[in-house]
């Protein structure tokens, strides 16, 4: 890390406590040798095109100040570039931080960066219906969810969760599991032992790339790794509400991941579509981008990634 550039959305987070942590961090790579500037963004396409006006500027290191909206918006300006981008967490879930190992205070994490390892790291990439109506794509690096999880973040209220944070996710969740009417789409994939096309009915599929989400629900598709070319698709075959309380309840106390009705593959894409009049959202790391009909693969060696030295040796929960 020679030169870096430090991007951040001023109108989120914690006022002067994450101001404080963004000038401390600054700090401490400025007084290691790395020529370090901070870049204000203030959208979703306005943090992609910074990145590539701090590329094009020579930084050879992008660090993303945020939780994962804020990794994934920089993302868009920086996959396939050959500069690296690093996590600074200053988010609510920050499970890419928690995935790496990182230290979740950001001034720890920039020092934890400081004697980090570039890794060559495949991308998940989602294409759908933006609200606009016409196609578009985004990389992801933690998850991209069609159906359930995807209408929470429709739901979901931004104020709620910059004020409650996880447990905004927490309630909406909890409430939708009650009150949601599950709608079905159709799933395609390719299976990966028999090389053959396989399709089915789900209410919800979630294509992972991380290990560990962090918090209470920890190893949420087992055998996902961003070291792996391919994407761990967790499919949902069932509308039963008891097998999805019976799905999460074990991630959170560690248990067998089997639940009849859901299954879990690896595969490098899948495609999925609805002939249902209402629509069926569609999310990425977090965020809100549209409905079907969508199409999820994995681009490899996509992204240069700062990571600790020890990552992929045992993927164990983020320090604190």
């Amino acid at each position: 890390m020679r030169k870096a550039a430090l991007l951040y959305n001023p109108v989120s987070g914690g006022g002067r406590r994450r101001q404080s942590d963004l000038e401390a961090s600054l700090a401490l790579l400025r007084s290691s040798g790395v020529e370090a500037e901070l870049v204000l963004t203030e959208s979703s396409a306005g943090a992609a095109e910074q990145a590539k006006r701090g590329i094009a500027a020579g930084a050879d290191t992008l660090l993303a100040c945020g939780g994962d909206g804020t990794i994934h918006d920089v993302l868009q300006g920086m996959a396939g570039s050959p500069a690296a981008l690093g996590v600074l967490p200053m988010g609510t879930a920050n499970a890419l931080a928690h995935d790496l190992g990182l230290p979740m205070h950001p001034v720890a994490a920039a020092r934890a960066l400081l004697d980090a390892v570039p890794r060559r790291v495949g991308l998940g990439q989602i294409s759908y219906v933006g609200f606009d109506g016409r196609r578009a794509a985004n990389y992801f690096t933690v998850a991209a969810g069609v159906g359930v999880d995807a209408h929470l973040f429709y739901k979901l209220n931004p104020s709620a969760k910059n004020r409650l944070g996880m447990m905004a996710y927490y309630a909406k969740a909890w409430n939708l599991w009650m009150t949601h009417r599950m709608r079905r789409f159709q799933a395609t994939w390719t299976d990966p032992a028999s090389g053959m096309a396989r399709s089915s009915s789900l209410t919800e599929l979630l294509a992972v790339r991380i290990t560990n989400f962090g918090g209470i629900l920890r190893e949420f598709a087992p055998g996902a790794s961003l070291l792996k070319n391919e994407i761990s698709l967790l499919m949902c075959h069932t509308s039963s509400r008891a097998a999805y309380l019976s799905y999460v309840a074990r991630c959170v106390l560690g248990l067998s991941r089997k639940v009849e009705g859901i299954e879990i593959i690896a595969s490098k894409t899948v495609s999925c579509d609805s002939n249902e009049q209402s629509s069926v959202y569609v999310q990425a790391d977090g965020e809100l981008l549209g409905t079907l009909p969508a199409t999820i693969t994995l681009v490899p060696d996509a992204l240069t990634l700062l990571v600790p030295r020890d990552f992929g040796s045992e993927q164990t929960p983020g320090r604190v």
